[in-house]
């Protein structure tokens, strides 16, 4: 069993997938508390559900990119099978972490999104820097950036760790409505970096306060 906050069947709004229809399973809970976070809705509210039922609702919706999400997934165990079930579908999958818990039973096969969290967040002390050694090739990284601490903190990580020669994408990501995509395009060009500048899509395809998108 899962609890299931939402199931929806959206436009990816981000990594490098964004543009594609995706279907979105996101999970109830999360230990962390982002001083940014746009979904504490997911915090709590959500209903258990069986592996064969989500898997059956992911199936209704005919696509083939599917994302899991929260909330912070890896704080259910059953999202492991759930994975692997999602993945003898033949669908792509993908995962959204906010990197504080390990990544080391995900399935292989599966694209692993970590949000690596900035200072801005108040959460950058519960970073698992050991999920570093365990990236794969197909993997991406997201920094969400409140401000130029944020920034030069993410510059920071990217080097250090080498991140561009070992994952397929880095993206920096302004939090939207603090920090001005231009500003952080400024800031990037300025630096020579070879990151991507990501916008939340989903965000000027809708009201960013809708659910279910």
């Amino acid at each position: 069993m899962l609890t299931i906050n939402e199931i929806f069947h959206s436009i990816q709004g981000e990594s490098t997938h964004a543009g594609r229809p995706c279907v979105f399973v996101r999970l109830t809970a999360c230990d962390l508390r982002c001083s940014w976070c746009d979904t504490p809705y997911a915090f709590h509210e959500g209903r258990r559900m069986s592996l064969d039922d989500v898997i059956g609702q992911v199936r209704g919706y005919a696509c083939p990119v599917v994302e899991i999400t929260g909330g912070e997934p890896l704080l259910q165990r059953n999202v492991i099978p759930l994975m692997q079930r999602l993945l003898d579908e033949g669908l792509t999958v993908m995962l959204e972490t906010g990197g504080h818990r390990s990544i080391e039973e995900v399935p292989p096969g599966v694209i692993r999104i970590i949000d690596v969290k900035c200072p801005g967040s108040g959460e950058s002390h519960r970073i698992d820097w050991t999920n570093m050694d365990r990236l794969a090739p197909d993997d991406e990284l997201k920094f969400v950036i409140k401000d130029r601490i944020d920034y030069e903190f993410a510059k920071d990580v990217v080097s250090k760790y080498q991140l561009l020669e070992r994952v397929c994408a880095v993206h920096f990501s302004p939090v939207h409505g603090i920090l001005k995509g231009s500003q952080l395009a400024a800031w990037i060009l300025e630096d020579r970096l070879a990151i991507r500048l990501q916008l939340q899509l989903h965000k000027y395809i809708w009201d960013p306060q809708t659910r279910g998108v």
